[in-house]
């Protein structure tokens, strides 16, 4: 319907013109969120090296097209059907625009543009864990998880966050999805990175770490500012309606994504004797992610020293898994994601707004518990479905491609091309 219409219908005026900046802020917020995928193609591609440059461009093109399909037509009902029991959705299977209301409404939107809204956000939890299985893991078994994240493990945790679930109807705060996206893919890549074991030649035969470079740092830069540039939509965007505070959100964003930023890049000046470019890349991610679930109650001040706070984190995480799990992230998605996703969503409970708290009723102690608890909560079934799913898949088909597969490459090997025809490529064994 066209603003015409609205009235024509009975609506009045302002209240036709406020649902329909909704519905265009909304929509322009899902649509900066969708090209966050070409942010996260490429950082995965850049971090990584130039063989297996269109295996990993096909994995994120593909956590997009299958998170799409299973969450319209299962996940969808999953985390916003009808509930009686705080634990998952019940209707709307395979039918989910039934669950809008006689005016096809869902939520104060129409209920496509809701859905279109967290059909991008389901994606986005998806194609993060295609950077920590990147260079070793089947094409084919790839796209199982895939299916199965959209299915059964995000729409799950998102019910109880963002829907009629049980920590929602605690007072979780989570609001644009530091733990139910970010977390959630962060969990999911720690677990099938672990399972499905280290590149060759990631350790020695001492069990030392050896950097294995990524192919173009430019690339992966690029991807970083385009998904810098998309955030605002992410967080923004969440509010589904032209509020007041956009501007608000939008500065405590980039207040901790250049304050985590400059972190990382003076920490790693300082322990490795140069500022180390792709680090300070994540470190910015690293910023990003852990402010999204507190950027609408937190003070620019407090946001700053969030970001300040996961400028630490993700170089302790990385290190941590390098050098004691020997686990191999080749693009630091675990640290990013998981650890910045898990601490910002628990920092949110430190730096809160007085003045918000008081709105909820709510005292800083019993805050910070129940977002501790939504944390441990949600990273405690996510690890356990992860696990569950990466065992099963690797006992079965398998996870990870043969030796002379990985050596030679997977562009090769799973799709009988070059990302990079007509160039030779040197023997980065």
């Amino acid at each position: 319907m066209y603003l015409s219409d609205l009235i024509a219908g009975g609506m009045s005026s302002e209240a036709a013109v406020e649902l329909l900046l909704n519905i265009v802020w909304t929509c322009l917020g899902a649509f900066l969120v969708f090209f966050m995928q070409a942010g996260f193609a490429l950082v995965e591609t850049g971090f990584t090296r130039a063989k297996n440059a269109g295996n990993i461009t096909m994995k994120n093109l593909m956590d997009f097209v299958l998170g799409s399909i299973f969450f319209f037509i299962i996940g969808f009902a999953i985390m916003f059907g009808k509930d009686a029991g705080g634990f998952i959705g019940t209707t709307g299977f395979f039918s989910t625009y039934g669950l809008a209301d006689a005016d096809g409404m869902f939520h104060g939107l129409p209920i496509g543009v809701f859905m279109i809204f967290h059909t991008v956000f389901c994606a986005t939890a998806a194609t993060i864990v295609s950077g920590a299985m990147a260079e070793r893991t089947k094409f084919s078994t790839y796209l199982i998880y895939s299916a199965a994240i959209s299915i059964f493990i995000y729409p799950v945790t998102g019910h109880w966050i963002w829907s009629d679930g049980w920590l929602s109807g605690i007072g979780f705060h989570d609001f644009a999805g530091s733990t139910a996206v970010h977390m959630v893919g962060g969990v999911c890549a720690f677990v099938g990175a672990a399972i499905v074991g280290p590149r060759i030649g990631k350790f020695d035969k001492n069990k030392k770490p050896q950097a294995i470079p990524g192919h173009n740092i430019v690339i992966g830069a690029l991807g970083v500012f385009i998904l810098w540039f998309c955030w605002f939509g992410f967080n923004c965007g969440s509010t589904t309606g032209a509020a007041t505070n956009l501007g608000d959100i939008a500065m405590t964003t980039n207040l901790a994504a250049v304050v985590a930023t400059v972190t990382v890049l003076f920490i790693t000046w300082f322990r490795y004797g140069k500022p180390d470019v792709s680090m300070t890349l994540n470190g910015t991610l690293a910023g990003l992610v852990a402010i999204t679930a507190g950027c609408d109650v937190v003070s620019p001040y407090a946001a700053m020293a969030i970001g300040l706070i996961a400028g630490f984190i993700v170089v302790i995480i990385v290190e941590l898994l390098d050098k004691v799990l020997k686990v191999d992230d080749p693009v630091g998605a675990v640290a990013v994601h998981c650890g910045c996703g898990a601490m910002g969503t628990i920092l949110t409970g430190v730096f809160v707004k007085g003045s918000v708290l008081a709105d909820w009723g709510m005292s800083r102690l019993q805050f910070f518990g129940i977002q501790v608890l939504g944390v441990v909560s949600v990273m405690a079934y996510v690890g356990v479905c992860a696990f569950i799913l990466f065992t099963i898949l690797n006992k079965t088909i398998g996870l990870r491609v043969s030796a002379e597969e990985e050596i030679d490459g997977l562009d090769m090997h799973e799709h009988g091309m070059s990302a990079y025809a007509n160039f030779r490529l040197h023997d980065d064994r």
